[in-house]
């Protein structure tokens, strides 16, 4: 059986675009628009994630949180508006295992599903497919990159580069577009040195994949994230 996702999203146009990303990639889904329909599901059936929004009509997703840790220990992807600091850390600190925060992509929610439930649960997911999953999950508030599971061992610019890339692939980012996402302060030193952090990226990235290389080099143009990846 696929693993099952409840998505907790009052936003009806959001709430289709999440259920269309994960059945696309193999999961069974079901939803509800309020936190009390959530808390009858999660008592009805078994679940293996719930994507839950922070801004619900009834109550807020915390307080479905906290009422859902009360029984049970499934894991809980936060989906909201709220980008602050301290929305994050309180989401955390009481249960969930990530935080995303709107306008997202549903390529990287699905990839940060498959991330939470290879930590968390022995359930079986479906391999990946070609247009539908980027198998690289950016994590800000760890400063970690998942990598078909795997935590890179990056420097702070070379997370940065990744996290450029993430948030756009396929998109080709020039020497001076990777240099202003990875510096505070760049300037033309730190742009020579982009080639040897796109050059790392790449050793950290076949480290974990052999035989796939992720960033496509466009000659006088620059670099891009792979926009289709193989099967699993």
């Amino acid at each position: 059986m696929p693993a099952k996702i409840l998505i907790v999203e009052d936003e009806p146009s959001i709430c289709e675009n999440v259920v269309y990303a994960l059945e696309a990639d193999g999961f069974a889904v079901s939803t509800a628009a309020t936190g009390q329909s959530a808390l009858e599901q999660v008592k009805a059936q078994d679940f293996s994630l719930i994507i839950l929004d922070v801004g619900l009509p009834d109550m807020t997703g915390f307080e479905v949180c906290k009422a859902v840790r009360r029984s049970h220990s499934l894991p809980v992807l936060f989906l909201t508006a709220r980008s602050s600091e301290v929305d994050r850390v309180v989401g955390l600190e009481i249960g969930g295992d990530d935080y995303v925060v709107k306008p997202f992509s549903p390529r990287e929610l699905v990839a940060r599903v498959r991330a939470i439930l290879r930590r968390v649960s022995a359930v079986p997911l479906p391999a990946l497919r070609p247009d539908t999953a980027v198998p690289l999950v950016i994590d800000d508030v760890r400063c970690q990159a998942i990598y078909y599971g795997t935590a890179l061992n990056l420097s702070r610019y070379e997370f940065r580069m990744l996290r450029a890339f993430a948030a756009h692939p396929g998109r080709v980012f020039s020497r001076e577009q990777l240099m202003d996402h990875a510096s505070e302060e760049p300037d033309a030193s730190m742009e020579r040195t982009v080639d040897t952090h796109v050059k790392t990226l790449r050793a950290r990235m076949r480290g974990v994949r052999t035989g796939l290389d992720p960033i496509v080099t466009h000659r006088g143009m620059g670099y891009s994230l792979l926009e289709t990846w193989p099967d699993a």
